[in-house]
């Protein structure tokens, strides 16, 4: 008979049960699996605010199942509500807490499974890192999708709203126009719509195995989430009883299955960073160099947003992640024998799936006719980045770009000088000090890029941070550049008016400045006072990482 953890471990302690009783456990429940419930809930972003239903109805899934659910808790930063100011400085670092927060509950509390249920892009990464560490029973259920808003006849998103700021410093729409779009982005619940990176960490761990199938492209207010929920709850039950493992499914055959399906689907440049993280934490040898050698035989085959026309509602109609899998599977591009929370292998989860794609709306291309030959996420390297950085270049028309730089220290100061038009055709823009360490938090730059994009801008100037990127974000942008500018990297030596190129055919980015000019000026470069020295921020940017390891703040 299953003895839950809990119990076993204070077996003869009348104190820890009293203590259960009190919250409903009777005679008969002390010998069942008690499951944590990681519930990410919260009325502060639309991400967020379906979720609760989605824990209530798994938490009674899990009783009817034969095991003691137990809810509590976790937090959420809006992205999208924080994007351009010091709040976004918080993003990253929430992931870090979603860790803490949810390894903290189940540890302290003896929990013998976890259910974490999540919406914004942190909360996946977040509720993953912390099942790796932990490595009891575990799945993970996401909040689902945002419907498209509709505008004129056309999609809209929330990046929608972005690149109408850009068009009205431009002169392309007007106040009323710009209200318009805002008023119609975002209809209702769910995740940002597009393949941006809350539907591409899902589609990631749809991947790798510690979701249920077809989960990841679900719209958050159609029933079959909830449905999703229930069965998820049930399916743990199971994989308690089976003692199936987080770190029995991640592998890094099935790391390099999610890097193929993301790029497959053109997925945000922030599963690098993410997938990065969570494999340190599982004991997994990737590097940010995988993710190259994956691009250069993986091609991008789905004509998603932001970069393409479709949106997720549609990939999910299309068939969703598993239809990906099996076209990839079917052309050798995927390890079949990886398993999922249910025990089932990729092969046995895809065999039903049909491998025809349709001719009608082309969400989900053959392999034999791709949007691009090969993968969109590529990892640059050169004197300006010589542990790394990333560039997503689907959708942009000059991959290549020499130019002047135009310096900015911060992320503000960029996006005023774009909307006075001060950013010209040519230029190579360079947003620096916003790195893990120097932002700290690594800020994604949605509104500088939304606003170059906004004003036509879009392929004819590069943009290069030690920031990021939302997952919304396209054009000739190159991020994640390290070592960053706080730690001495050579992005903090460059000079208003230098030469940079970047070439994202050749995998480069590079100042054209001799070495011993850089020397000179790395001789007189002082090391920056942190912007802050006490509070979360201030702890942070002490403890983590550098991007191209993922921006870990648990390093031994």
């Amino acid at each position: 008979m299953f003895r839950s953890k809990a119990i076993t471990q204070g077996v003869q302690r009348s104190p820890n049960r009293a203590m259960l009783r009190a919250v409903g456990f009777k005679d008969g429940d002390f010998d069942k699996p008690i499951i944590g419930i990681a519930n990410g809930y919260s009325t502060i972003t639309p991400c967020n605010i379906g979720l609760n239903q989605l824990a209530l109805r798994s938490e009674e899934a899990i009783r009817l199942a034969g095991a003691m659910p137990q809810m509590f808790g976790t937090i959420t930063v809006s992205d999208g509500i924080s994007m351009g100011t010091e709040g976004m400085k918080y993003s990253l670092v929430s992931r870090e807490v979603i860790a803490d927060s949810i390894e903290t509950a189940c540890n302290a509390q003896s929990m013998d499974g976890v259910l974490a249920i999540g919406g914004c892009d942190k909360n996946m990464p977040g509720a993953m890192i912390s099942m790796a560490r932990m490595n009891i029973p575990a799945v993970f259920v996401y909040g689902g999708t945002i419907k498209p808003g509709k505008l004129k006849g056309n999609d809209l998103t929330v990046v929608s709203a972005f690149e109408a700021v850009g068009q009205l410093a431009s002169g392309k729409i007007n106040e009323a126009e710009l209200i318009e779009v805002e008023k119609n982005a975002c209809p209702g619940a769910g995740s940002c719509g597009g393949m941006f990176t809350a539907n591409t960490m899902s589609a990631a761990i749809e991947v790798l195995g510690l979701s249920l199938p077809y989960s990841s492209t679900m719209a958050a207010e159609d029933e079959e989430k909830c449905d999703n929920a229930a069965r998820s709850a049930e399916v743990l039950v199971e994989a308690i009883k089976g003692n199936i493992r987080p770190l029995d499914l991640l592998t890094k055959k099935a790391f390099e299955n999610a890097i193929s399906v993301i790029m497959a689907v053109g997925g945000s440049t922030n599963a690098v960073l993410h997938l990065l993280a969570i494999a340190r934490t599982a004991g997994v040898e990737l590097t940010i160099d995988d993710f190259e050698v994956i691009r250069q035989r993986v091609p991008v085959i789905c004509d998603l947003k932001p970069s393409g026309r479709y949106v997720t509602v549609d990939l999910h109609k299309a068939g969703g992640i598993p239809k990906v899998m099996k076209i990839l599977l079917d052309g050798g591009l995927l390890h079949g024998e990886c398993r999922n929370i249910e025990g089932k292998s990729i092969k046995e989860i895809l065999e039903n799936v049909p491998s025809e794609v349709s001719t009608e709306k082309m969400v989900i291309r053959p392999l034999s006719n791709p949007l691009y030959s090969k993968g969109h996420l590529a990892i640059l390297k050169g004197n300006l980045a010589q542990e790394g950085s990333v560039a997503k270049i689907s959708g942009i028309k000059n991959p290549v770009l020499t130019g002047p730089a135009k310096v900015f220290e911060s992320e503000e100061e960029c996006l005023e000088a774009i909307l006075k038009n001060q950013i010209t055709a040519g230029d190579v823009v360079v947003v620096r000090y916003e790195g893990p360490v120097g932002g700290p938090g690594m800020r994604e730059m949605l509104a500088p890029t939304s606003a170059i994009v906004g004003q036509g801008l879009g392929d004819k100037v590069a943009l290069i941070t030690d920031g990021r990127f939302s997952g919304g974000t396209y054009g000739l942008v190159v991020g994640h550049v390290a070592p960053e500018a706080a730690v001495g990297g050579n992005i903090g030596l460059i000079h208003e008016g230098d030469s940079i190129t970047v070439d994202a055919n050749e995998r480069l980015i590079q100042i054209n400045v001799d070495n011993s000019e850089l020397e000179r000026r790395r001789s007189v470069w002082k090391k920056p006072q942190p912007r802050y020295k006490h509070g979360i921020l201030g702890k942070y940017s002490r403890l983590v990482s550098s991007s191209s390891t993922g921006a870990v703040t648990d390093q031994p």
